[in-house]
């Protein structure tokens, strides 16, 4: 909920060729405020396949928003509209149930390309879901392509991409070969428990670069016993609600321990992870928000017993690289090829998705 990200990239579905500028344009408080309404309505509704009607008004609203983006964006970096053949749009998530047959993502696909006057894709996750997928995480086929022409060395192989975001997910790749296996799922908590946390102390949106965590101290005992939740143990592709851990609590704790107790216990779920994994990663690459937090980084790798590095040491551009995988996305989606995987969502076989708007 901290924003549009924008992204640009030429690619033919299979490899990506080149990657163009990228920004972040911020939601308003009051755009946040209804997101987070959104959320909290939406779980309470019946579980049918789509959003309901009464999430409409937001989901115009949404696609304006992301067309302003747009527009802003490419007004910022001196693109012409001309050149832009097709948009992705993922929208914003309010629900994900998969075991219910749902995900519901809200944002008005046909409305952005009507103002846009753009080709774009959305709705990347029902099929998969209702194929029985898990419909998430959807990156790692990005994740794969750039890792597979990135230059790593034999020792850095089987390798692992862990995007920290409100939830944490890992792409797992085998080799540089096409045909060289992925395993894909969500791992547990991400930034959402330790944002809410600061948050309901009114102390930010965020602990910024670990702060608080550095502060406090973790309660070990209680991390050992959310560890012993069932999800832990699922076999994966799995994958996970942003509020799935909501019941994992430290209202009891001090600020800085609650910040501690979270920011760790998301770490050992990172490293809880990789005995899922059919051998363990020569080399671990973080993305997202939570590659930020210096706290975080140090307990990953403290817990995995080896360096992590943030996906800047792959050349990548971990604040954009969820945007680039919906721009590569797209243009799978746009060739009839495949989104998801067996090994990346559980769906039975490779799985086509994302439904096209036209202007």
């Amino acid at each position: 909920m901290d924003g549009i990200d924008v992204a640009i990239l030429s690619s033919d579905g299979a490899t990506v060729s080149a990657i163009g500028p990228a920004r972040t344009y911020a939601y308003s408080d009051a755009d946040r405020a209804a997101i987070r309404d959104a959320m909290k309505d939406a779980a309470g509704h019946a579980p049918v396949a789509e959003p309901p009607p009464a999430f409409d008004g937001l989901s115009r609203l949404l696609a304006e928003r992301h067309a302003a983006a747009v527009r802003n964006f490419m007004a910022d970096e001196g693109i012409d509209p001309a050149e832009v053949d097709l948009v992705g749009f993922h929208g914003q998530t309010i629900r994900h149930a998969p075991d219910l047959k749902l995900t519901w993502q809200i944002g008005d696909g046909a409305h952005l390309a009507r103002i846009l006057n753009l080709p774009v894709v959305a709705d990347f996750r029902r099929a998969d879901v209702l194929a029985g997928g898990e419909g998430a995480p959807l990156a790692p086929l990005y994740h794969a392509a750039r890792l597979r022409t990135s230059g790593l060395g034999a020792d850095h192989w089987p390798a692992a991409v862990v995007n920290i975001g409100g939830v944490g997910n890992v792409t797992w790749v085998a080799g540089p070969g096409e045909d060289d296996g992925i395993l894909a799922f969500d791992t547990g908590p991400g930034n959402a428990l330790i944002d809410d946390w600061v948050r309901a102390h009114h102390a930010g949106d965020c602990d910024r670069d670990g702060r608080l965590a550095r502060g406090g101290h973790a309660v070990r005992a209680r991390i050992a016993r959310w560890l012993e939740l069932p999800y832990f143990g699922r076999t994966p592709p799995k994958s996970l609600d942003r509020d799935e851990f909501r019941d994992c609590t430290v209202g009891d704790l001090s600020l800085a321990d609650g910040a501690a107790t979270l920011t760790a216990f998301t770490a050992a779920t990172i490293a809880a992870a990789v005995r899922h994994m059919p051998a363990p990663p020569g080399k671990v690459f973080i993305c997202g928000g939570g590659r930020h937090n210096p706290a975080l980084m140090r307990l990953i790798g403290e817990e995995l017993g080896q360096e992590v590095a943030p996906v800047e040491d792959l050349g990548w551009r971990g604040d954009s690289l969820e945007a680039e995988a919906f721009a590569y996305l797209a243009v799978r989606s746009l060739y009839g090829l495949p989104l998801s995987l067996p090994t990346t969502t559980g769906v039975a076989a490779p799985m086509h998705g994302g439904r096209l708007f036209r202007p």
